[in-house]
């Protein structure tokens, strides 16, 4: 399938400021673009580019003082089929992960694995390891805590979520990911488009949050919000947690006041068609540093 997705974001800046962009889909989706995937701004200001510790793709500039506008739009081709899923994946000791694994054992600013070890253990320290384990994570935090935009906020960790039982997208995938770092499953946060495709439609558009895991030497993608494999999830970034993927950062004052996010189905081009002679067819915020990251 092909998925139309984009952005229209817009900040008042009262004075000129460096800021930083997680805005382009992730590398590892390269290989499906049909278009080109550039940060676009107006006015035009110079923007580079750099990847950082995790594999992010990151843009840079400074923003003038004023209103800056932030779009782009691009073409992904998608497997037309949900999350994969495979219930035998198996988890690893320890001493056998990958040295780049380890980080996302250990606590991070949203995730405090040492205040939660005990929950975690007592909850699911039953659960057989591997798959299981985790579905059984994602279970039961999608089934106790309330999405509520009204009590979103920028600072809420996952023991705030455990003790509240409330919150948005990001707060789900943060509890997750603790209770798996407690019981040495390796997690880490991811974001990026996640439109309702085959689903119901739920408005506004926005970017989105889940996690994925290390089982059987690979990544596996969970999403303790929705808790059901999901079509066409374009990742745009992978961290830690939240603090990780902020979609901006402004090192001074930049006020958001539009945000628009798109992430959906688009009809396939006509195909071109050749006759062989064969008979065949070819077919051709106001902090002095401030982050802006997703709510849903």
């Amino acid at each position: 399938m092909l998925i139309r997705v984009g952005y229209d974001i817009q900040f008042q800046f009262p004075r000129e400021a460096a800021m930083v962009a997680l805005l382009s889909v992730h590398a590892s989706r390269s290989q499906d673009l049909l278009e080109a995937d550039e940060l676009q701004t107006e006015p035009a200001v110079p923007v580079t580019h750099y990847t950082d510790w995790y594999g992010n793709r990151c843009s840079r500039f400074v923003a003038p003082a004023g209103l800056l506008r932030l779009t782009n739009s691009t073409l992904v081709r998608c497997a037309d089929e949900p999350d994969e899923v495979n219930v035998a994946a198996r988890e690893q000791a320890v001493g056998d992960l990958p040295n780049e694994v380890l980080v996302y054992l250990l606590n991070s600013r949203y995730c405090e694995v040492d205040r939660l070890s005990k929950v975690a253990y007592e909850l699911f320290g039953h659960t057989a390891p591997g798959w299981g384990r985790v579905q059984a994570i994602c279970d039961w935090v999608h089934g106790k805590v309330e999405f509520n935009y009204q009590f979103a906020r920028p600072t809420k960790t996952a023991l705030d979520v455990f003790t509240e039982r409330v919150g948005v997208c990001r707060d789900y995938q943060h509890l997750a990911i603790t209770f798996c770092r407690a019981l040495n499953i390796p997690a880490r946060y991811a974001t990026g488009y996640l439109g309702d495709i085959r689903v119901p439609l739920r408005l506004p558009m926005d970017f989105s949050a889940w996690f994925e895991v290390y089982l059987d030497d690979r990544w596996w993608t969970f999403d303790a919000r929705n808790n059901v494999p999901r079509y066409a999830r374009i990742l745009m970034a992978t961290g830690r947690d939240a603090s990780d993927v902020a979609l901006t950062t402004s090192f001074g004052q930049a006020d958001l006041v539009n945000f628009f996010v798109v992430s959906e189905e688009e009809a396939e081009p006509p195909q071109s068609v050749t006759a062989e002679t064969s008979g065949d067819v070819a077919q051709d915020s106001t902090a002095s540093r401030s982050t802006a990251t997703l709510s849903v």
